[in-house]
Protein backbone atom coordinates (compact mmCIF):
# COMPACT_ATOMS: atom_id res chain seq x y z
CA UNK A 1 0.00 0.00 0.00
CA UNK A 2 1.24 3.46 -0.88
CA UNK A 3 -1.53 5.55 0.72
CA UNK A 4 -2.04 5.94 4.46
CA UNK A 5 -3.85 2.84 5.79
CA UNK A 6 -7.45 3.04 6.92
CA UNK A 7 -6.87 0.43 9.64
CA UNK A 8 -3.58 0.07 11.49
CA UNK A 9 -3.02 -2.52 14.22
CA UNK A 10 0.23 -2.05 16.09
CA UNK A 11 1.70 -4.70 18.36
CA UNK A 12 -1.66 -5.98 19.62
CA UNK A 13 -1.55 -8.64 22.34
CA UNK A 14 -4.41 -10.28 24.21
CA UNK A 15 -4.62 -13.12 26.73
CA UNK A 16 -7.55 -15.04 28.17
CA UNK A 17 -6.20 -16.58 31.35
CA UNK A 18 -3.32 -18.85 30.39
CA UNK A 19 -4.20 -18.69 26.68
CA UNK A 20 -2.44 -16.15 24.45
CA UNK A 21 -5.02 -15.20 21.82
CA UNK A 22 -2.91 -12.49 20.16
CA UNK A 23 0.85 -12.16 20.38
CA UNK A 24 2.28 -8.85 19.13
CA UNK A 25 0.13 -8.64 15.98
CA UNK A 26 0.66 -5.78 13.55
CA UNK A 27 -1.04 -5.23 10.18
CA UNK A 28 -2.51 -2.52 7.95
CA UNK A 29 -5.62 -2.41 5.76
CA UNK A 30 -5.91 0.16 3.02
CA UNK A 31 -8.93 2.27 2.08
CA UNK A 32 -11.15 0.29 -0.27
CA UNK A 33 -9.21 -2.93 0.32
CA UNK A 34 -10.71 -6.39 0.78
CA UNK A 35 -8.56 -8.03 3.46
CA UNK A 36 -8.88 -11.57 4.83
CA UNK A 37 -7.84 -12.97 8.21
CA UNK A 38 -7.32 -16.66 7.50
CA UNK A 39 -6.39 -19.45 9.85
CA UNK A 40 -7.59 -22.51 11.77
CA UNK A 41 -9.98 -22.32 14.70
CA UNK A 42 -8.36 -20.81 17.77
CA UNK A 43 -5.63 -18.94 15.85
CA UNK A 44 -6.80 -15.50 17.09
CA UNK A 45 -8.53 -14.12 14.01
CA UNK A 46 -11.93 -13.60 15.68
CA UNK A 47 -10.28 -12.01 18.72
CA UNK A 48 -8.47 -9.61 16.40
CA UNK A 49 -11.73 -8.70 14.67
CA UNK A 50 -13.46 -8.08 18.00
CA UNK A 51 -10.53 -5.90 19.03
CA UNK A 52 -11.03 -3.73 15.95
CA UNK A 53 -14.79 -3.56 16.57
CA UNK A 54 -14.28 -2.51 20.19
CA UNK A 55 -15.71 -5.62 21.85
CA UNK A 56 -12.29 -6.58 23.26
CA UNK A 57 -9.48 -4.47 24.73
CA UNK A 58 -5.83 -5.09 23.95
CA UNK A 59 -3.41 -5.58 26.83
CA UNK A 60 -0.65 -4.13 24.67
CA UNK A 61 -0.56 -2.28 21.36
CA UNK A 62 -3.32 -0.24 19.80
CA UNK A 63 -5.82 0.05 16.96
CA UNK A 64 -6.00 3.12 14.72
CA UNK A 65 -8.76 3.81 12.20
CA UNK A 66 -8.24 6.68 9.79
CA UNK A 67 -5.21 7.70 11.85
CA UNK A 68 -7.27 8.07 15.06
CA UNK A 69 -6.40 5.98 18.11
CA UNK A 70 -9.41 3.86 19.05
CA UNK A 71 -8.19 3.12 22.59
CA UNK A 72 -11.17 3.41 24.91
CA UNK A 73 -13.64 4.12 22.10
CA UNK A 74 -16.80 2.00 22.50
CA UNK A 75 -18.12 0.06 19.48
CA UNK A 76 -20.81 2.61 18.61
CA UNK A 77 -18.19 5.36 18.44
CA UNK A 78 -16.08 3.59 15.83
CA UNK A 79 -16.59 3.97 12.03
CA UNK A 80 -16.97 0.19 11.89
CA UNK A 81 -19.83 -2.24 11.46
CA UNK A 82 -19.92 -5.99 11.96
CA UNK A 83 -21.77 -8.65 10.00
CA UNK A 84 -22.23 -11.79 12.09
CA UNK A 85 -22.07 -15.36 10.81
CA UNK A 86 -25.63 -15.95 12.05
CA UNK A 87 -26.79 -12.79 10.18
CA UNK A 88 -28.76 -11.76 13.33
CA UNK A 89 -31.70 -10.42 11.33
CA UNK A 90 -34.81 -9.35 13.25
CA UNK A 91 -37.33 -12.10 12.42
CA UNK A 92 -40.40 -9.92 13.07
CA UNK A 93 -39.24 -7.08 10.79
CA UNK A 94 -39.47 -6.85 7.01
CA UNK A 95 -36.42 -6.71 4.79
CA UNK A 96 -36.92 -2.95 4.47
CA UNK A 97 -37.06 -2.44 8.23
CA UNK A 98 -34.06 -4.69 8.84
CA UNK A 99 -31.94 -2.65 6.46
CA UNK A 100 -33.36 0.64 7.76
CA UNK A 101 -32.67 -0.21 11.41
CA UNK A 102 -29.25 1.42 11.64
CA UNK A 103 -30.37 4.42 9.65
CA UNK A 104 -33.25 5.09 12.05
CA UNK A 105 -30.81 4.93 14.97
CA UNK A 106 -28.75 7.57 13.18
CA UNK A 107 -31.82 9.81 13.04
CA UNK A 108 -32.16 9.84 9.26
CA UNK A 109 -35.37 11.14 7.70
CA UNK A 110 -37.97 8.98 5.95
CA UNK A 111 -37.01 10.07 2.44
CA UNK A 112 -33.31 9.51 3.03
CA UNK A 113 -33.96 6.09 4.57
CA UNK A 114 -36.18 5.03 1.67
CA UNK A 115 -33.58 6.15 -0.88
CA UNK A 116 -30.71 4.41 0.91
CA UNK A 117 -32.63 1.13 1.35
CA UNK A 118 -33.67 1.18 -2.31
CA UNK A 119 -30.05 1.79 -3.34
CA UNK A 120 -28.76 -1.11 -1.25
CA UNK A 121 -31.50 -3.49 -2.40
CA UNK A 122 -30.44 -2.72 -5.96
CA UNK A 123 -26.76 -3.27 -5.14
CA UNK A 124 -27.39 -6.65 -3.48
CA UNK A 125 -29.90 -7.60 -6.21
CA UNK A 126 -32.93 -7.97 -3.96
CA UNK A 127 -35.35 -5.46 -5.47
CA UNK A 128 -38.95 -6.43 -4.83
CA UNK A 129 -38.47 -8.36 -1.57
CA UNK A 130 -38.55 -5.38 0.82
CA UNK A 131 -41.90 -6.41 2.37
CA UNK A 132 -40.88 -10.01 3.10
CA UNK A 133 -39.69 -11.25 6.48
CA UNK A 134 -36.42 -13.19 6.88
CA UNK A 135 -38.20 -16.56 7.17
CA UNK A 136 -39.62 -15.99 3.67
CA UNK A 137 -36.15 -15.73 2.12
CA UNK A 138 -33.57 -18.26 1.02
CA UNK A 139 -30.25 -18.58 2.85
CA UNK A 140 -28.46 -16.60 0.16
CA UNK A 141 -31.07 -13.85 0.26
CA UNK A 142 -30.83 -13.57 4.06
CA UNK A 143 -27.06 -13.29 3.74
CA UNK A 144 -27.40 -10.38 1.32
CA UNK A 145 -30.00 -8.65 3.51
CA UNK A 146 -27.57 -8.89 6.43
CA UNK A 147 -24.84 -7.41 4.24
CA UNK A 148 -27.10 -4.54 3.15
CA UNK A 149 -28.07 -3.84 6.76
CA UNK A 150 -24.41 -3.74 7.82
CA UNK A 151 -23.57 -1.36 4.97
CA UNK A 152 -26.59 0.93 5.41
CA UNK A 153 -25.06 3.28 8.05
CA UNK A 154 -22.08 3.89 5.77
CA UNK A 155 -19.21 2.41 7.84
CA UNK A 156 -15.68 3.10 6.66
CA UNK A 157 -14.77 -0.46 7.60
CA UNK A 158 -16.97 -3.55 7.49
CA UNK A 159 -15.99 -6.66 9.46
CA UNK A 160 -17.43 -9.98 8.27
CA UNK A 161 -17.28 -12.97 10.60
CA UNK A 162 -17.40 -16.21 8.55
CA UNK A 163 -20.04 -14.57 6.31
CA UNK A 164 -20.67 -17.62 4.10
CA UNK A 165 -20.45 -20.37 6.72
CA UNK A 166 -24.19 -21.04 6.75
CA UNK A 167 -24.49 -21.53 2.97
CA UNK A 168 -24.12 -24.74 0.99
CA UNK A 169 -21.10 -25.14 -1.28
CA UNK A 170 -22.66 -24.07 -4.59
CA UNK A 171 -24.38 -21.03 -3.11
CA UNK A 172 -21.25 -20.14 -1.17
CA UNK A 173 -19.19 -20.08 -4.37
CA UNK A 174 -21.76 -17.88 -6.14
CA UNK A 175 -21.98 -15.49 -3.20
CA UNK A 176 -18.20 -15.04 -2.99
CA UNK A 177 -18.22 -13.23 -6.32
CA UNK A 178 -21.32 -11.22 -5.38
CA UNK A 179 -19.71 -9.93 -2.17
CA UNK A 180 -16.53 -9.01 -4.02
CA UNK A 181 -18.55 -7.15 -6.67
CA UNK A 182 -20.46 -5.24 -3.96
CA UNK A 183 -17.24 -4.32 -2.17
CA UNK A 184 -15.63 -3.01 -5.36
CA UNK A 185 -18.71 -0.98 -6.22
CA UNK A 186 -19.00 0.66 -2.79
CA UNK A 187 -15.21 0.99 -2.23
CA UNK A 188 -15.75 0.22 1.47
CA UNK A 189 -12.89 -1.56 3.23
CA UNK A 190 -13.86 -5.14 4.10
CA UNK A 191 -12.09 -7.40 6.59
CA UNK A 192 -13.35 -10.97 6.42
CA UNK A 193 -12.57 -13.58 9.07
CA UNK A 194 -12.56 -17.11 7.68
CA UNK A 195 -11.02 -20.55 8.02
CA UNK A 196 -11.95 -21.31 4.39
CA UNK A 197 -8.89 -20.87 2.19
CA UNK A 198 -10.90 -20.87 -1.04
CA UNK A 199 -13.07 -18.06 0.30
CA UNK A 200 -10.01 -15.95 1.13
CA UNK A 201 -8.25 -16.67 -2.17
CA UNK A 202 -11.31 -15.74 -4.25
CA UNK A 203 -12.42 -12.58 -2.45
CA UNK A 204 -9.42 -10.92 -0.83
CA UNK A 205 -6.92 -8.44 -2.23
CA UNK A 206 -4.53 -9.48 0.55
CA UNK A 207 -4.54 -12.26 3.12
CA UNK A 208 -3.05 -12.50 6.61
CA UNK A 209 -2.48 -16.16 7.52
CA UNK A 210 -2.61 -16.58 11.30
CA UNK A 211 -1.42 -19.33 13.61
CA UNK A 212 -1.43 -19.49 17.42
CA UNK A 213 -2.04 -15.77 17.86
CA UNK A 214 0.64 -14.63 15.40
CA UNK A 215 0.75 -13.69 11.74
CA UNK A 216 2.71 -16.15 9.62
CA UNK A 217 2.46 -14.25 6.33
CA UNK A 218 0.68 -11.29 4.74
CA UNK A 219 0.44 -11.10 0.98
CA UNK A 220 -1.73 -11.31 -2.11
CA UNK A 221 -3.56 -14.57 -2.81
CA UNK A 222 -0.89 -15.36 -5.40
CA UNK A 223 1.91 -14.66 -2.90
CA UNK A 224 0.61 -16.91 -0.14
CA UNK A 225 -0.27 -19.70 -2.57
CA UNK A 226 2.76 -19.68 -4.85
CA UNK A 227 5.36 -18.34 -2.39
CA UNK A 228 4.43 -19.48 1.13
CA UNK A 229 6.78 -17.98 3.71
CA UNK A 230 6.58 -20.87 6.19
CA UNK A 231 5.84 -24.56 6.15
CA UNK A 232 2.58 -23.90 8.01
CA UNK A 233 1.36 -21.53 5.28
CA UNK A 234 2.40 -24.03 2.63
CA UNK A 235 0.38 -26.78 4.32
CA UNK A 236 -2.65 -24.65 5.21
CA UNK A 237 -3.19 -23.03 1.80
CA UNK A 238 -4.17 -25.58 -0.83
CA UNK A 239 -2.65 -29.05 -1.16
CA UNK A 240 1.10 -29.55 -0.90
CA UNK A 241 3.56 -32.42 -1.14
CA UNK A 242 6.42 -32.45 1.37
CA UNK A 243 9.51 -34.55 0.68
CA UNK A 244 12.47 -34.88 3.04
CA UNK A 245 16.03 -34.36 1.81
CA UNK A 246 19.26 -32.46 2.42
CA UNK A 247 20.96 -29.32 1.19
CA UNK A 248 24.27 -29.86 -0.61
CA UNK A 249 26.22 -27.05 -2.35
CA UNK A 250 23.19 -24.96 -3.27
CA UNK A 251 21.09 -27.93 -4.27
CA UNK A 252 18.39 -29.99 -2.61
CA UNK A 253 18.96 -33.74 -2.84
CA UNK A 254 15.92 -35.90 -2.23
CA UNK A 255 13.41 -38.34 -3.76
CA UNK A 256 13.05 -36.23 -6.92
CA UNK A 257 16.79 -36.04 -7.52
CA UNK A 258 18.84 -32.84 -7.34
CA UNK A 259 17.09 -29.48 -7.51
CA UNK A 260 18.68 -26.01 -7.50
CA UNK A 261 18.00 -24.26 -4.17
CA UNK A 262 20.39 -21.30 -4.12
CA UNK A 263 17.83 -18.92 -2.56
CA UNK A 264 16.56 -21.29 0.13
CA UNK A 265 18.54 -19.63 2.93
CA UNK A 266 19.40 -23.09 4.30
CA UNK A 267 22.98 -24.09 5.09
CA UNK A 268 24.85 -26.85 3.27
CA UNK A 269 24.34 -30.18 5.00
CA UNK A 270 21.10 -29.10 6.63
CA UNK A 271 18.09 -31.41 6.62
CA UNK A 272 15.39 -29.79 4.52
CA UNK A 273 11.90 -30.29 3.09
CA UNK A 274 10.89 -29.81 -0.53
CA UNK A 275 7.34 -28.46 -0.95
CA UNK A 276 5.63 -28.73 -4.34
CA UNK A 277 1.99 -28.31 -5.35
CA UNK A 278 0.29 -31.33 -6.98
CA UNK A 279 -0.65 -29.29 -10.06
CA UNK A 280 2.99 -28.23 -10.58
CA UNK A 281 4.11 -31.82 -11.13
CA UNK A 282 4.21 -33.17 -14.70
CA UNK A 283 3.17 -36.78 -15.18
CA UNK A 284 3.79 -38.95 -18.25
CA UNK A 285 4.01 -42.62 -19.15
CA UNK A 286 7.48 -44.06 -18.56
CA UNK A 287 7.75 -44.87 -22.28
CA UNK A 288 7.58 -41.13 -23.10
CA UNK A 289 10.39 -40.13 -20.73
CA UNK A 290 10.04 -36.80 -18.94
CA UNK A 291 11.48 -33.31 -18.75
CA UNK A 292 13.01 -33.84 -15.34
CA UNK A 293 15.41 -31.55 -13.55
CA UNK A 294 18.84 -32.38 -14.93
CA UNK A 295 17.59 -35.79 -16.11
CA UNK A 296 14.65 -37.84 -17.30
CA UNK A 297 12.47 -37.52 -14.23
CA UNK A 298 11.61 -39.97 -11.46
CA UNK A 299 9.55 -43.14 -11.82
CA UNK A 300 6.67 -44.20 -9.64
CA UNK A 301 3.58 -46.41 -9.59
CA UNK A 302 0.02 -45.07 -9.70
CA UNK A 303 -1.83 -46.18 -6.55
CA UNK A 304 -5.06 -44.22 -6.97
CA UNK A 305 -6.90 -42.17 -9.61
CA UNK A 306 -9.72 -39.78 -8.68
CA UNK A 307 -11.78 -37.90 -11.27
CA UNK A 308 -13.19 -34.68 -9.81
CA UNK A 309 -14.82 -32.98 -12.75
CA UNK A 310 -12.42 -30.23 -13.77
CA UNK A 311 -9.34 -32.08 -12.47
CA UNK A 312 -7.99 -35.60 -12.15
CA UNK A 313 -5.96 -36.48 -9.07
CA UNK A 314 -3.34 -39.21 -8.81
CA UNK A 315 -1.53 -40.75 -5.87
CA UNK A 316 1.84 -42.22 -6.77
CA UNK A 317 4.36 -44.27 -4.83
CA UNK A 318 7.99 -43.49 -5.65
CA UNK A 319 10.72 -46.12 -5.69
CA UNK A 320 11.94 -44.94 -2.29
CA UNK A 321 8.49 -45.48 -0.75
CA UNK A 322 7.41 -41.82 -0.69
CA UNK A 323 3.79 -40.99 -1.58
CA UNK A 324 3.16 -38.12 -3.97
CA UNK A 325 -0.04 -36.35 -5.01
CA UNK A 326 -0.33 -35.12 -8.59
CA UNK A 327 -3.22 -33.28 -10.26
CA UNK A 328 -3.92 -32.04 -13.76
CA UNK A 329 -6.78 -30.82 -15.90
CA UNK A 330 -9.26 -33.56 -16.61
CA UNK A 331 -9.25 -32.93 -20.38
CA UNK A 332 -6.24 -34.01 -22.43
CA UNK A 333 -3.10 -35.89 -21.54
CA UNK A 334 -2.50 -39.64 -21.29
CA UNK A 335 -4.72 -41.79 -19.12
CA UNK A 336 -3.49 -43.82 -16.17
CA UNK A 337 -4.91 -46.72 -14.23
CA UNK A 338 -4.01 -48.07 -10.82
CA UNK A 339 -0.79 -50.07 -11.10
CA UNK A 340 0.58 -48.15 -14.11
CA UNK A 341 4.17 -46.96 -14.09
CA UNK A 342 4.51 -43.20 -14.51
CA UNK A 343 7.33 -40.70 -14.74
CA UNK A 344 7.03 -37.41 -12.88
CA UNK A 345 9.11 -34.24 -13.04
CA UNK A 346 8.96 -30.65 -11.79
CA UNK A 347 10.40 -27.33 -12.88
CA UNK A 348 12.80 -25.64 -10.42
CA UNK A 349 10.41 -22.66 -10.12
CA UNK A 350 7.75 -24.96 -8.65
CA UNK A 351 9.85 -25.94 -5.65
CA UNK A 352 9.87 -24.31 -2.20
CA UNK A 353 12.28 -25.32 0.56
CA UNK A 354 11.90 -25.25 4.35
CA UNK A 355 13.98 -26.40 7.28
CA UNK A 356 13.16 -29.94 8.37
CA UNK A 357 11.16 -30.01 11.62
Amino acid sequence: MTDAPLLSIKGASKRFGAVTALDDVSLEVGAGEFFALLGPSGCGKTTLMRLVAGFETAEAGRVEIGGADMSGAPPHRRPVNLMFQSYALFPHLSVFENIAFGLRRQGKGKAEIAARVAELLQIVRLEGVETRRPDQLSGGQRQRVALARALAPGPRLLLLDEPLGALDRQLREETQFQIKEIQRRLKTSFVVVTHDQDEALVMADRIAVMRAGRIEQIGSPTDVYERPATRFVASFIGQMNFLEGRMESGEFTGPLGRLPAHDSGLAAGAKAVLAVRPERIAIAPVSEGGAGVGGAGVDGVVEDVAFRGETTHFRLRLSGGEALRVSRGAIGGPSFSVGDAARISIAPSAARFFASE
